[in-house]
């Protein structure tokens, strides 16, 4: 019952309590590192849903990943100001996606079960990653988890198996309208790629 409350309070945060002490959380979030561990969800009705569970296994990590578009160097000569190339160039991946391959490259020993988020202001975002460890005998124990300990789903955050990544390769679209995007979208060398490509198809 208490979960309800939570996400509505989360829901619209800044017409909630929540603004000020998100306000406080911010200041102290940007003196720390890209990506930390923390001890507990921050919203735990949230990570509940994703599957999180305050058991052994479980890791919790808060990511910052910076705001806009890509930036780029702008070229000295021989071009005019039209094909610089330097500004509105936008990453093929979403900002949760490019937080669980953080997320991932840091802790290379779990899995990246899913995030949500957590924050924003304006040069940063901040998402809470749930990390599984799948050598962890807890989890491999535990038959509504122990799915990612099979082989199919290593490394899944750099491999765009993770609902972010799904998202972004237009996998969460079917039926009229998506007749293109399986197996999957490509999006040229940005590392999101389809699931025959990582297990070394053509």
């Amino acid at each position: 019952m208490a979960y309800k409350y939570i996400a509505k309070e989360w829901a619209k945060p800044e017409k909630s309590f929540l603004e000020e002490l998100m306000r406080q959380r911010l200041i102290e979030w940007r003196k720390q590192h890209t990506v930390t561990r923390v001890e507990r969800p921050l919203r735990l009705d949230r990570a509940r849903k994703l599957g999180y569970k305050a058991k052994q296994g479980f890791i919790v990590v808060r990511v910052s990943v910076r705001r806009g578009n890509l930036r780029k160097l702008r070229p000295r000569s021989g071009r005019r100001p039209k094909r610089m190339g330097v500004k509105q160039f936008k990453p093929a991946k979403s900002l949760r996606l490019i937080a669980e391959e953080r997320a991932g490259r840091k802790y290379p020993n779990t899995e990246v079960l899913n995030s949500y988020w957590v924050g924003e202001d304006g040069r940063h975002k901040w998402f809470e990653v749930i990390l599984v460890d799948p050598n962890h005998p807890v989890i491999k124990s535990d038959k509504t988890i122990n799915w990612i300990t099979e082989n199919q789903h290593t490394r899944r955050a750099h491999r765009s198996l993770t609902s972010a990544g799904k998202n972004v390769r237009g996998l969460h679209h079917r039926g009229r309208g998506s007749e293109k995007t399986r197996p999957s979208r490509k999006f040229g060398n940005t590392g999101v790629h389809g699931d025959h490509q990582a297990k070394g198809g053509k």
